[in-house]
């Protein structure tokens, strides 16, 4: 066996020195992981740090991620351009790529970013959906591999088992899952709170299962090379020791989340006699590390020239306004009340024939209108289709639409009720940090959904969704504002978008006002006057009564104009001066009209002007729901007549 253990040193050393460094980080995983790492990157992973976006490179993913410097001195011992030495000292500082837990960085070999614990399973397993699908569809005889790594915190979160269970059920053979069995958390021994049988966990959801030892070399070659044909998923289990190599801090939590300090890194350098000053890599070690990608030269040659990869995403682009002026053209007439899921389901049954996309539905396709016409399901036998049951598992089908969108190989959008958007916040989250374009489709938009009551009315949701950073969130009135919202999410690739729509019926009111060239997230609807006295704004199924309660107001010699605001994202992006214009009225003149939470809209008006809900819904159908929280035309309209005496 070649000298594995002066290579995997390398790390061990590298991420001691730069935790202390920094005086915080995570030692102990780095060590305990060492020598596993070393083996799959010395000898298995296919990856060109040349070429590091390569398509058809094998993944890594890091789902421990707090053990964020094995991956960092992986990636510099291999020879990835962007991940120096520099870097390596600047570790967890600011400005550096070499941040506390892996943030997502394909030019440095970052392939995801991860910290929330399990995260970086499901991320794995929508990587390796998406390859596995790609070469199927390219004919190509090899499916790159997903390599997962992974703690006893992945296991225990409960988006895991979302994971694995669909994992095992579509027998995602690519994908290989490395659990680092130390039996040590933050807060002592595993067995505090985790009494799991992990292997037959695993294999009741069928993966396969290998044991091994996380400090034998030859051992770790082994499985590894066993793990290349298998027909199923497969779980290697390690059994490993946190802080390997530290004479007063392996086997213990202390080494977990903490600097060794100087005093126990020296002891760890005699004990695993490692002479090199801090930061410094023999010549002979860092060579071999930067040769051991070599041996992927052949299939990368070989691939490169064989497959001319066609960027469909980039080409679907390039037509996208064409594409969209189609569908707007085809629905300019369409004058029945209809729902915005159903107008949804309208665009999908255009755009699956269209571009490389990768729908589906936690559980709910029939309720979330998500599967459009001919789209075919992917399943274990079938990895050509386009549509993917999840199952009820939201916050793992979110996880995995970002591992999906990671490739940048398909556009990927899936459904759930908006209530359920609870579920999957960690993952919407980490999309916009990340700055990728997965697609949420949140249906069952607010009260309007009716009997089912308050469990499923969301209220605070679509307020919780604005507040995330570097996302878009949409919520159209009609058919055509649905187009539009459709159009703007999938221009948008470097972050994510929600697209919010009702179960009711709601009338087509939006087909000559809106601009499909133009479109900044807020347009006048409808307006009584040339010079009006107050400006409502409204979204979503507010729209329609909005327009109702401007026309009892009319009545009253009150003339309204009403702005349709189907994306506050986008309106949030345009200048004051456009904002001034179109609201037209002072402060005191503008109300809002939206069936959730209020607490967005008071940038725009006072709380008084407000009409919304910052309580619970209620079961009971529709009109009854809106009556009882006096979203009518009647109860808006006097209460805005008091409002501007």
């Amino acid at each position: 066996m070649k000298n594995y253990t002066d290579l995997a040193n390398c790390i061990r050393f590298l991420s001691v020195e730069a935790v202390e460094k920094a005086k915080s980080g995570h030692p102990g995983m780095p060590m305990g992981m060492a020598d596993i790492a070393t083996v799959l990157f010395h000898d298995f992973l296919v990856h060109n740090p040349k070429d590091p976006t390569w398509n058809l490179r094998d993944r890594f993913v890091l789902s421990n991620g707090h053990g964020s410097m094995l991956l960092y001195s992986l990636l510099y011992l291999t020879g990835y351009k962007k991940m120096t030495i520099s870097q390596i000292k600047n570790f967890r500082q600011l400005g550096a790529i070499t941040a506390g837990h892996p943030e997502y960085e394909p030019d440095a070999g970052i392939e995801i970013t991860t910290g929330p614990l399990g995260q970086g399973i499901s991320n794995g397993v929508g990587m390796a959906l998406a390859l596995k699908k790609y070469c199927q569809e390219n004919k190509l005889k090899r499916t790159p591999k997903v390599y997962v790594f992974c703690g006893d915190g992945c296991l225990m979160e409960g988006i895991s088992q979302e994971a694995i269970s669909l994992a095992g059920h579509l027998k995602l053979d690519n994908l290989i899952l490395v659990y680092d069995n130390n039996k040590i958390s933050i807060d002592g021994s595993t067995d505090l709170a985790f009494s799991d049988d992990t292997n037959l966990r695993f294999q009741s959801v069928n993966w396969s299962v290998l044991n091994g030892k996380g400090h034998d070399h030859k051992n770790i070659n082994q499985l590894f090379k066993k793990a290349q044909n298998s027909k199923k998923p497969i779980l290697m289990n390690f059994k490993t020791i946190i802080g390997f190599g530290s004479p007063n801090k392996s086997a213990k939590a202390s080494s977990h989340g903490s600097p060794l300090g100087k005093d126990e890194i020296l002891l760890t350098k005699q004990k695993l006699k490692w002479n090199a000053k801090p930061f410094t890599i023999p010549s002979n070690l860092l060579s071999a590390w930067r040769k051991s990608a070599n041996r992927n030269q052949k299939i990368y040659t070989q691939y490169q020239k064989s497959i001319k990869i066609k960027n469909s995403i980039k080409k679907f682009e390039n037509q996208m306004d064409k594409f969209f002026d189609i569908i707007a053209s085809d629905f300019k007439s369409f004058d029945t009340p209809q729902a915005t899921r159903k107008s949804s389901e309208g665009v999908l049954n255009y755009l699956h024939t269209s571009m490389p996309i990768l729908g589906g539905s936690a559980d709910l396709t029939g309720s979330n209108n998500t599967k459009g016409k001919g789209m075919d399901v992917l399943n274990q036998n079938n990895f050509l289709g386009q549509y993917i049951h999840y199952g009820v598992r939201e916050h793992g089908m979110a996880a995995i639409m970002n591992g999906i969108a990671a490739t940048k190989l398909f556009k990927t959008y899936s459904g759930t009720f908006l209530s359920f958007a609870d579920y999957m916040k960690p993952s919407l989250r980490l999309a916009a940090l990340m700055q990728i374009d997965p697609i949420q489709v949140f249906t069952h938009d607010s009260i309007g959904l009716g009997e089912d009551g308050p469990t499923h009315q969301p209220i605070e949701q679509l307020n919780m969704l604005r507040l995330i950073p570097n996302s878009f969130v949409f919520r159209p009135c009609d058919m055509m504002e649905t187009i539009i919202c459709w159009k703007e999410a999938l221009k948008i690739s470097n972050a994510p978008s929600f697209i919010c729509l009702s179960r009711q019926n709601l009338p087509q009111i939006s087909n000559k006002k809106i601009n499909l060239k133009n479109f900044k997230g807020a347009y006048v609807i409808y307006e009584t006057a040339k010079n009006n006295d107050i400006t409502i704004i409204a979204t979503g199924s507010e729209v329609s009564l909005a327009i109702e309660t401007a026309d009892l107001l009319q009545k009253e010699n009150v003339s309204a104009r009403v702005i349709s605001m189907p994306s506050t994202s986008l309106f949030d992006q345009q200048p004051a001066s456009f904002q001034k214009k179109l609201f037209q009225s002072k402060l005191s003149q503008i109300f809002v009209i939206e069936a959730g939470s209020t607490m967005y809209w008071n940038k725009f008006t006072s709380s008084e002007n407000i009409f919304g809900i910052d309580d619970f819904g209620a079961s009971a159908p529709a009109k009854d729901v809106f009556h009882k929280f006096g979203l009518t035309p009647k109860k808006i309209s006097s209460t805005i007549r008091k409002r501007i005496k």
